[in-house]
């Protein structure tokens, strides 16, 4: 199986490396795409949801996306050592009657040598607001290298 670089043990600039290459497959909305970045045997706890392997997570973020329209999230940063990392994210969605939620989160992941995530558990809180309150406004996919991130937003 090929590895995933950036490879652990993880420096400042590979961790802000392999956080932004997270966001960029979340953000793709691609369920198969993004399920690569983790081991077959990966272990997710996501709300209050379990999922273990490619297959779960796959159907898990199948589910995720059809449920969140208009997907656009953002991921920083927290810590980092060793094969671990911790990062903060918000994303913003819609539902299918339009109504508008930013969820703010925190994660924490596990890398195997091979780079892939075994482990990642997520908590997450969910916050409605309006329209005119998004802040994440880019054509979706990939977000633009020059739009904020989370602090600069002061999210």
């Amino acid at each position: 199986m090929p590895s995933r670089p950036p490879l652990p043990p993880f420096s400042l600039e590979t961790a802000i490396q392999k956080v932004r290459l997270a966001e960029d497959g979340w953000n793709s909305r691609d369920a198969q795409k993004v399920a690569l970045a983790y081991s077959v045997d990966s272990r997710w706890r996501n709300r209050a949801e379990f999922a273990t392997g490619r297959d779960q997570v796959i159907a898990l973020l199948t589910r995720k996306w059809t449920r969140e329209l208009d997907y656009r999230l953002i991921k920083e940063l927290w810590a980092f050592g060793g094969n671990r990392i911790a990062v903060r994210f918000a994303y913003e969605s819609r539902d299918d009657s339009g109504n508008w939620s930013r969820s703010y989160g925190n994660e924490n992941w596990e890398f195997a040598e091979d780079g892939l995530m075994r482990v990642r558990h997520a908590c997450i809180n969910d916050l409605p607001i309006t329209e005119s309150d998004r802040k994440f406004h880019w054509p979706l996919g990939r977000r633009p290298d020059d739009h904020p991130g989370l602090s600069e937003l002061c999210l």
